[in-house]
């Protein structure tokens, strides 16, 4: 490791190295904030200011700390959570819940299913023929999420203290053969906009494209190009901010998911911190 740092000019550079490495859990959560979106976003947040979309994330990070948050990001524990607010008709349902891969009983799940970590982004599974499902690869890809902490990549921190799990859930899908979600921006508890991301495993890549609430294209993007495709406004976008509203009253800025399935709605996730607030905007303003 020291020498490779020696040919290291850039310290940014060095940051991300560490980073990496995870040599970097010991920098306090503000500074480590500060240096990370001036490497990502290429200039300075100011977090006794804040006036852009991102800076006010990095600054909710360290001070908007409501301890419901864990909860609300745990995968697991946010389906009652939210069961309880707008009715478990809109709950994507449970299979099992364990601590450890080799719990699974892979023989009591049915032919679909997802697996997924409960405290991260990126622990997921999709078997669409359990006949067909790469063990291996599904018990790696699982087992590496289970000894990730997700808040110390970006100082999420309510992510800090979910007690990491494996869930299965039932496979769903629409009329596609995919599925796509939709994210409602929340700010006190009123939608200002939704994004979605498609193309996600196509040659050109992920698209992620905003919409007003008019679902009218709206004239910026962020990070990743907008698609040229025509999207069209789910048949349950009205019964979507109903259920987003309930959800986000009295939160300064949550992102709330959902699916569409044959024109029902289905909770996805609660996201405080989309892209983490490292990512750029274009243009800026």
């Amino acid at each position: 490791m020291q020498s490779l740092l020696t040919y290291i000019k850039d310290p940014y550079q060095i940051f991300m190295v560490m980073r990496s490495h995870h040599m970097t859990d010991w920098i306090p959560d503000a500074l480590y904030l500060q240096i990370l979106f001036r490497h990502d976003i290429g200039k300075k947040c100011n977090l006794k200011n804040p006036t852009t979309f991102n800076e006010k994330l990095q600054w909710l990070k360290l001070h908007d700390r409501n301890p419901a948050y864990t909860t609300m990001v745990d995968k697991y524990e946010a389906k009652s959570y939210v069961a309880k607010m707008i009715g478990d008709e809109y709950i994507i349902p449970t299979l099992g819940v364990w601590e450890r891969f080799e719990d699974i009983d892979f023989d009591k799940l049915p032919e679909q299913f997802v697996l997924k970590c409960t405290h991260d982004s990126g622990g997921l599974v999709i078997c669409r023929d359990k006949s067909k499902l790469d063990m291996k690869a599904a018990k790696q890809k699982i087992e590496h999420s289970l000894k990730n902490n997700y808040y110390y990549s970006h100082r999420e921190w309510p992510y800090k203290n979910v007690k990491p799990r494996i869930i299965a859930e039932q496979y769903m899908e629409d009329a596609s053969g995919g599925l796509k979600d939709y994210k409602l921006m929340m700010f006190n508890g009123e939608h200002k906009c939704t994004f979605t991301c498609t193309q996600r495993y196509e040659k050109e890549g992920l698209k992620v494209t905003f919409f007003d609430t008019d679902w009218k294209v709206m004239p910026f993007e962020r990070h990743y190009p907008r698609s040229q495709e025509r999207i069209d406004k789910p048949a349950s976008y009205e019964k979507m901010v109903e259920l987003a509203t309930k959800l986000s009253k009295n939160i300064p800025f949550v992102r709330c998911d959902f699916y569409e399935i044959h024109g029902k709605p289905y909770f996805g996730e609660l996201t405080f911190y989309p892209g983490s607030g490292m990512e750029e905007f274009n243009p800026e303003e």
